[in-house]
């Protein structure tokens, strides 16, 4: 019982990763989309292009979460 419990448990833990790394190129595309129509000013928009390009690094290393998180705070500013 507890053996099959652990493998669900890895299952999900590794469908949640693929979840993330399918999901950052996604996020890049918005924040990029928004870029050149959003109301920002300089250090808004020099703070969006530093997360989203720690975020292209980050998926570029493999992690995933921490590229969402840096995208997620890109999109925050840009309100999208």
């Amino acid at each position: 019982m507890k053996f099959r419990t652990l493998i669900v448990a890895a299952g999900l833990a590794l469908a949640s990763g693929a979840a993330f790394a399918n999901s950052c190129p996604k996020e890049m595309k918005a924040i990029d989309a928004a870029l050149p129509t959003a109301k920002l000013n300089d250090a808004q928009m020099a703070e969006v292009k530093k997360l989203r390009a720690e975020g292209q690094k980050l998926h570029e290393a493999k992690k995933h979460k921490e590229s969402m998180e840096a995208l997620g705070k890109a999109k925050a500013i840009l309100k999208i």
